[in-house]
C-alpha cells in the first residue's frame, strides 16, 4: 500500500472522527450557553456517550497503524500533511494507553465538574466543587502515569502538551521578570499617579445596545458575520467548528458596558484565528493546532494593544455614544481612553487592567503547579488563593465566587492553560513591533481600517501557527525567540504616560 493510499484512508477516518468531535463540541456549547439548569446533567451524559464512540474511532487499531506508519515514513507527503501526521502521532502517544473505561470516567468527571462548578460559584462555596477538582487532578496524574514518555513532573508534562517546549523552568524565569517590573510600577501608580475620572464607567446601558456594540466590534475586527454566532454565557469563550462555523460568547452587565467591549474584542481575536487559517491547512486536517499561547496572543492583541489604544478609542467613540443613547456624551475621548486603562489591583481576572493582569495569572500558575505536583492539597486551594491575592495584588478576597471559583478552566483538564494568557501578552507586543515596521498600525486603527491588520496577521501569523512550535512561530514572525522586555517596556512607557509619573 502506498503512502498516498494510506493518507487517503487516514483522511477518510479523520472526516468521521472530526464529525463526532464537532458534535461533542456543539453539545458542550449548548450546555454552556442555552441549556436549562435541569438539562445540564443530561447534556453531560450525552457527551460521555458520544465520547465513547469517539474513543473507539481514535483507538481503532487500523487508525493507529496508519498514524504510526506514516509518522515513521512520510515520503511523498507535503509539509502540511507531515505536520498533520506529527500532531496525530503526538495525540496517539498521549492517549494510547488510556483504556476505554478510564476515558469514559475522565469524560464523565469533567462533565460533572462543570455542573458542580456552576453550583459552587452560585453558592460561593468551594466545598461543592472540591470533590470534582480532586477527581480531575487525580485523573490528570493517572493519564500521565500511563504514558511511555513524560517530562520531569506532572505539571511540566501539562505545559509541554499545551506549549511544546514549555517548562516550569522557563515559566519561573518569565514570571519572575514580570513580577520584578510590574509590582513596583503598580505601587508607584498607587502612590504617585494622577487621579483618573471614572464615574461614567458604571452608568447603565441596556443589554440590546450592548449586543449591537458587540456585533459592530466583531465586524470592525474583520470577521465574516455569515460564519459567526454571538451568544452569552457565564464565562465567555469562543468555539470553532471549522472556518464556516465559529461561535463567540460574551457576558453582559448592564452597569459595566466597558466589560463587554473588551470581552468581545478578546473573543473576536480567537475567532479571527479560526476563520483565517489557510485552506490547505483545513484540507489536510491540520487546522486549529496552534498552541494556546498563540491563540491568546491574538485575543489579547485585539483586547489590549488595539482595543485599549488611543487610536481605537477615537475610532469607536462615535459609535459608542450613538448606541449608549447619550450616556457618554459628556465624556471626552481622552477621558474614555484613560478610564479603560485604569491600573488598579482587583479581584477578577477577566476584569483586570492590562498592567496587573499577569499577576492574576501568576497566582493561578503557582497554585496549579503545586496542585498537580502534589505540593498542595485540594482543600488548601481557597486559603492559598486568598493569600496570594493579598501578597501580589494587595486585595482581600471576600468569598469563593470572587476567588478560586471565578474561572472555569480546571473543569476541562486545562491545567497549564493559564500561563498562555501571560505568554500571549508578551508575544503580542513583540509581534506588534514587527508589524509596525511594515505600516503605521495605529493610523490604520484610528481610521477603522482593521482589515489591514487582519490581513498582515493572516499572512505572517495565522498561516504558520498550526505548523510550528511556539518558538519556531515567534522566530519566523519577528526574527527572535520570545523576549519579555518588549512587553515590559511597552507597559512602563504606556502607564508612565497615562499617570504622569516622573
Amino acid at each position: 500500500m502506498t503512502n498516498e493510499e494510506k493518507l487517503r484512508e487516514l483522511f477518510e477516518r479523520l472526516d468521521e472522527i472530526e464529525a463526532y468531535d464537532r458534535c461533542l463540541g456543539k453539545v458542550r456549547f449548548d450546555m454552556e450557553c442555552c441549556a436549562p439548569e435541569e438539562g445540564i446533567e443530561q447534556a453531560g451524559e450525552d457527551m460521555s456517550i458520544l465520547g465513547k464512540h469517539l474513543y473507539k474511532l481514535t483507538h481503532d487499531p487500523r487508525f493507529e497503524q496508519l498514524v504510526v506508519e506514516l509518522h515513521a515514513d512520510g515520503e511523498g507527503l507535503t509539509a502540511v500533511q507531515k505536520k498533520t501526521v506529527e500532531h496525530l502521532y503526538d495525540d496517539y502517544a498521549r492517549i494510547k494507553n488510556i483504556s476505554a473505561e478510564l476515558d469514559y470516567e475522565m469524560d464523565s468527571a469533567a462533565n460533572r465538574a462543570y455542573g458542580d462548578w456552576l453550583k459552587a460559584k452560585k453558592a460561593s462555596d468551594f466545598s461543592l466543587f472540591r470533590d470534582s477538582l480532586a477527581a480531575l487532578v487525580d485523573f490528570t496524574r493517572r493519564a500521565i502515569d500511563l504514558r511511555d514518555e513524560k517530562k520531569a513532573s506532572y505539571y511540566d508534562t501539562c505545559l509541554d502538551d499545551l506549549e511544546k517546549g514549555g517548562s516550569i523552568e522557563q515559566l519561573d524565569a518569565f514570571f519572575a521578570a514580570l513580577r520584578e517590573r510590574i509590582v513596583p510600577l503598580l505601587r508607584r501608580i498607587g502612590m504617585e499617579g494622577k487621579p483618573i475620572r471614572e464615574d461614567f464607567l458604571s452608568r447603565p446601558v441596556p443589554i440590546p445596545q450592548q449586543e449591537a456594540m458587540s456585533r459592530y466590534l466583531l465586524e470592525l475586527e474583520g470577521l465574516r458575520s455569515s460564519a459567526l454566532v454571538l451568544m452569552t454565557t457565564e464565562h465567555h469563550f469562543t468555539d470553532n467548528f471549522g472556518p464556516h462555523d465559529v461561535r463567540v460568547t460574551t457576558h453582559y452587565y448592564e452597569d459595566r458596558f466597558v466589560s463587554n467591549i473588551f470581552s468581545t474584542l478578546h473573543e473576536g481575536g480567537h475567532a479571527l484565528f479560526m476563520q483565517n487559517e489557510p485552506e490547505e491547512v483545513h484540507r489536510s486536517h491540520c487546522e486549529d493546532r496552534m498552541s494556546n499561547a498563540m491563540h491568546e496572543t491574538i485575543s489579547r492583541f485585539y483586547e489590549n494593544l488595539i482595543g485599549r489604544s488611543e487610536a481605537f478609542i477615537a475610532c469607536v467613540a462615535p459609535k459608542l455614544r450613538e448606541l449608549a443613547g447619550g450616556v457618554f456624551d459628556d465624556v471626552s475621548e481622552r477621558e474614555l481612553y484613560e478610564a479603560v486603562n485604569i491600573a488598579r489591583p482587583s479581584l477578577i481576572r477577566t476584569e483586570a487592567d492590562e498592567l496587573s493582569y499577569c499577576l492574576h495569572i501568576l497566582v493561578r500558575y503557582e497554585i496549579e503547579k503545586a496542585l498537580l505536583n502534589g505540593e498542595l492539597g485540594v482543600d488548601e486551594v481557597p486559603a492559598l488563593w486568598n493569600a496570594k491575592y493579598r501578597e501580589y495584588l494587595g486585595v482581600e478576597v471576600p468569598d469563593d465566587a470572587q476567588g478560586c471559583l471565578q474561572d472555569v478552566h480546571w473543569c476541562g483538564y486545562a491545567f497549564g492553560y493559564f500561563p498562555s494568557y501571560a505568554l500571549g501578552n508578551a508575544y503580542g507586543v513583540q509581534i506588534l513591533r514587527a508589524m509596525e515596521k511594515d505600516f503605521d498600525v495605529f493610523a490604520a486603527v484610528r481610521e477603522g481600517r482593521l482589515g489591514v491588520i487582519r490581513d498582515w496577521l493572516a499572512e505572517r501569523v495565522f498561516s504558520i501557527a498550526s505548523l510550528t512550535t511556539p518558538d519556531e512561530w515567534i522566530r519566523a514572525i519577528t526574527g527572535e525567540s520570545l523576549n519579555v522586555n518588549y512587553y515590559l517596556d511597552y507597559l512602563e512607557e504606556k502607564f508612565t504616560r497615562i499617570y504622569d509619573l516622573k
